[in-house]
């Protein structure tokens, strides 16, 4: 499971103050207080795994350290160290606080999300010829301090779409090392499954409904995984008494989120067709076609419909699809 949504809190150190001291030493009397180090800075990173918003489930506050204050003999406060967050390449940046969005979409950019507090000056920076012993100083500035949430819209090669219970899960298990959970009920996946076929990253989208668009059953928070999607395989239920409504109700649903869905790349699988009979298969087959010439039967005890599947991935492999442009 991974986790795609969630909200912390930042709040990244404050800077030290500078210190008021003066020097001891007999015939070197004079301003010797340092300055105050800078707060730890909390940058975010993007990166390659997909399911490390994990690390966010239960620790829902990061704190960067404080700057040291400053010290006498004009020695200057140690600076705290930054704060790396790592985040999936696809996450979109939400700072509620300031009401600013960003997208993560290059794995390795690295973006401040609040800066540290600016050390405070020592005494010794306010000496002067008309003020030998100077007591003024600065206290450090605040860390900055936000809400923020994290969205990750999936970044994935292929992305498995349909109805409920229509075999997604499965087809990941047979062509990647992918380990979903599988049962014949509606919504046994809850969250998006990854996997991976050489190169290419599968997502098994929960299935959708009609009127998912509108908040029905697990509402829109999938949807927005297709958008990230390059190519869809769209996997229809053999045993549906109307295969045609089935395909039709998750474009519609696609339509309706973002009319630019229906531009993807798209095959359609008629799943599970070891539970018909051949006849029926084609004939169901061939009600599909019209809707997309990409129409084919799979079944997973049939070895020559899995290799049809397999061959599609290769040739897809071979272009290079990239994803991010």
């Amino acid at each position: 499971m991974i986790v795609d949504d969630v909200q912390i809190r930042v709040k990244a150190g404050d800077g030290g103050d500078g210190a008021v001291a003066f020097n001891k030493n007999l015939m070197t009397l004079g301003p010797v207080g340092g300055n105050g180090g800078n707060g730890g800075s909390i940058y975010v990173e993007a990166v390659a795994e997909l399911d490390i918003l994990n690390q966010f489930r239960f620790k829902k506050e990061i704190k960067a350290q404080d700057g040291d204050p400053g010290r006498g003999q004009s020695r200057d406060g140690s600076e705290a160290v930054d704060i790396t967050l790592k985040i999936p390449v696809g996450t979109v940046i939400h700072n509620l606080t300031l009401g600013v969005d960003s997208e993560m979409t290059r794995i390795g950019e690295r973006v401040v999300l609040a800066k540290g507090g600016r050390g405070g000056r020592g005494n010794y920076v306010f000496r002067s010829p008309t003020n030998q012993s100077p007591k003024e100083f600065e206290k450090g500035t605040p860390g900055q301090e936000f809400d923020i949430r994290f969205e990750l819209k999936l970044i994935a090669d292929i992305g498995l779409i349909g109805l409920p219970n229509v075999g997604k899960s499965n087809l990941l298990n047979e062509l990647t090392n992918a380990n979903s959970k599988v049962a014949n009920y509606p919504f046994t996946t809850l969250e998006p499954n990854l996997g991976v076929y050489y190169e290419l990253i599968l997502a098994d989208i929960p299935g959708l409904i009609e009127g998912a668009s509108q908040g029905k059953g697990l509402g829109i928070k999938f949807l927005r995984h297709i958008e990230r999607t390059k190519v869809l395989f769209h996997l229809v239920d053999a045993e549906s008494l109307d295969p045609v409504h089935d395909y039709k109700t998750v474009r519609e649903e696609m339509k309706i989120h973002n009319p630019l869905l229906l531009k993807k790349d798209e095959y359609v699988f008629l799943s599970k067709s070891d539970n018909v009979s051949k006849d029926e298969v084609k004939k169901k087959v061939m009600l599909l076609k019209p809707l997309n010439k990409h129409a084919y039967s799979l079944s997973l005890l049939e070895p020559k419909t899995v290799e049809k599947v397999k061959d599609i991935l290769n040739k897809i492999k071979a272009k290079k699809i990239i994803v991010i442009e």
